[in-house]
């Protein structure tokens, strides 16, 4: 099967190339957000195939993947598939990443009432804050490509991963820092993160490795859909003292952590973990364990498989 989506978000979409599909994503010369092409900071399977605006308007496509509201609504799929609509003249899905922002009477969704699509949330809490009129809608939950158990914590430290967090401030929890790093250092990781004072993005293999080294690993983001850097995490056998918002509740057992709304419960389980190691590699392994069966790769393009075919044979 030919599907055809942008490379929007670099984790999501390395976990979905690693179908047994043909990928086609978009991709030009100044490689911006509308022709990304292949990741060059994650490892992708050969399968994940670079196709220019030329190619993508006469190739053959199963089913559209789309996942911004211009793709849609803003007519950039179309231009690119040679003026096919997707959900009319192409079958398509459209992947919703994010929570939605604002009044809850007005969590209107972009493809809402649009019975020819299939919306497919990547959280429950998404799923649930949405409203997508007629559209019919699905979950499918986020898997991880396994990066092996590597935990260490040789480092008395909590790695904290956010990408634009000056930008994202309260959002992200960045204005909790501060008060969270009071008792315990933290190393802030993500793009644009040494603009206060942490480590630049860095390829994924060797973030995965910075990570593991830290003590514990703290997820401080008041509003988002599922960090998969909080996932990867718990792959990588860290234990998590995160904010009991959005998904992360369903996310994160008691055994593999602590979760709560209470910041000085999040500080103090922080100096915990810090000065018990044995405590935080007991909570490592069960969010390992937990991690790997709940947000496994396989158990993911498994239910992928199934909706991509289900769409495709509608056309």
């Amino acid at each position: 099967m030919n599907v055809f989506l942008w490379h929007v978000h670099g984790a999501w979409t390395t976990s979905f190339v690693h179908g047994r599909h043909r990928y086609l994503v978009p991709v030009l010369p100044e490689r911006g957000p509308d022709g990304l092409g292949r990741a060059r900071t994650y490892r992708w399977p050969e399968n994940a195939v670079e196709v220019t605006p030329e190619q993508a308007a006469g190739a053959e496509v199963d089913v559209v993947v789309l996942q911004r509201p211009r793709e849609l609504l803003g007519g950039l799929a179309e231009r690119w598939l040679g003026g096919r609509r997707p959900g009319r003249d192409i079958p398509a899905v459209y992947v919703e990443h994010n929570a939605p922002q604002g009044r809850i009477n007005e969590m209107r969704h972009p493809a809402a009432d649009r019975p020819d699509l299939l919306l497919v949330h990547v959280t429950h809490f998404n799923a649930l804050f949405w409203d997508s009129g007629s559209t019919p809608t699905r979950v499918v939950e986020h898997g991880v490509v396994d990066p092996g158990y590597r935990y260490t914590g040789e480092l008395a430290r909590a790695a904290v991963v956010i990408n634009e967090a000056r930008r994202r401030w309260r959002v992200t929890g960045t204005d909790l820092l501060g008060r969270l790093g009071a008792r315990v250092p933290l190393d802030l990781f993500g793009i644009d993160a040494s603009s206060l004072g942490g480590i630049e993005d860095l390829p994924q293999a060797r973030l995965h490795a910075e990570m593991a080294r830290r003590r514990v690993y703290l997820h401080p983001i008041r509003w988002t859909s599922l960090g998969l850097s909080l996932l990867e995490a718990m792959h990588l056998g860290m234990p998590v003292v995160a904010l009991a918002t959005t998904e992360v509740p369903r996310a994160v057992p008691p055994e593999a952590g602590v979760v709560s709304t209470r910041p000085e419960a999040l500080e103090e389980a922080l100096a915990r973990f810090v000065r018990d190691p044995e405590a935080a590699r007991e909570a490592g392994l069960e969010a390992r364990e937990f991690a790997r069966r709940r947000y496994g790769l396989e158990r993911f393009l498994e239910d992928w498989d199934l909706i991509l075919t289900e769409v495709a044979a509608c056309a």
